[in-house]
């Protein structure tokens, strides 16, 4: 049934690897690789203009992964896929989100797993298309170029293309996520350090309002003595005027 459907897409060209890239990116179980590959041997002039057709397919099918999976769950991985895929790649995501959708974007393992793995566990979707985009842009172009520079002699080449691109790109994601930890680590002392600030602030605020004392208290303080020499004595003939 799927080489039927296969069949279908590849006969379309260009639009059916746009659509074999946006459902694999959502549910469908054999990765849009096969017919980019197909459809560049066929014309390997063409090779780099259907990597990006591809790209583009798949970018947009992302997010409708992502809601698949916040909407209906994991459970809708284990109909289509096979569930030692399902649970490496739940490993991965559990351990680092980020390197797990970087790696996933280019190994054996469908990126529709990556896609709906991260609407089940709340993941960013604006960081999983983030990722994605690199991490396909990778695939896709390796590929396209290959075609392109060494015509059907690219074949071969692409055969195993998903372990060498894995194997060429674990440094870079390596020095990607210890960059990316050093500057959550240098944010994260920031933040504390201004937390740890503000109260003994506060605390120095309050100590100057206790040592200024109110209006009220100065009056109540006031020396008695002093409020005597202040007082107005009437003289003796005003006296003698109220009196009378």
């Amino acid at each position: 049934m799927f080489q039927t459907f296969l069949d279908l897409l590849k006969h379309h060209g260009p639009l059916g690897l746009f659509i074999h890239s946006f459902l694999d990116a959502i549910i469908f179980p054999i990765p849009a690789f096969y017919s980019q590959v197909s459809l560049s041997a066929i014309n390997p002039s063409n090779a780099i203009w259907l990597a990006t057709v591809g790209y583009i397919g798949c970018l947009l099918g992302t997010p409708v992964g992502y809601y698949l999976g916040k909407i209906m769950g994991k459970s809708v991985l284990y109909r289509f896929l096979k569930k030692e895929w399902i649970d490496a790649a739940t490993t991965r995501f559990q351990k680092n989100g980020e390197a797990a959708i970087l790696i996933g974007s280019f190994t054996p393992i469908p990126f529709k797993v990556f896609t709906i793995l991260s609407g089940c566990l709340n993941f960013p979707l604006w960081r999983l298309i983030a990722y994605a985009a690199l991490g396909r842009a990778i695939k896709f172009y390796v590929v396209g170029i290959l075609f392109y520079l060494f015509g059907l002699s690219a074949h071969s080449m692409v055969k195993d293309i998903s372990i060498y691109i894995f194997i060429g790109s674990i440094p870079l994601i390596a020095v990607f996520l210890y960059v990316r930890s050093r500057i959550r680590k240098k944010k994260a002392a920031a933040a504390l350090a201004l937390a740890e600030n503000a109260p003994s602030e506060d605390v120095q605020q309050e100590t100057l309002e206790l040592e200024e004392p109110s209006l009220d208290t100065k009056s109540a303080n006031a020396d008695p003595a002093a409020d005597k020499d202040n007082l107005i004595v009437p003289d003796a003939k005003h006296q003698r005027t109220v009196q009378s």
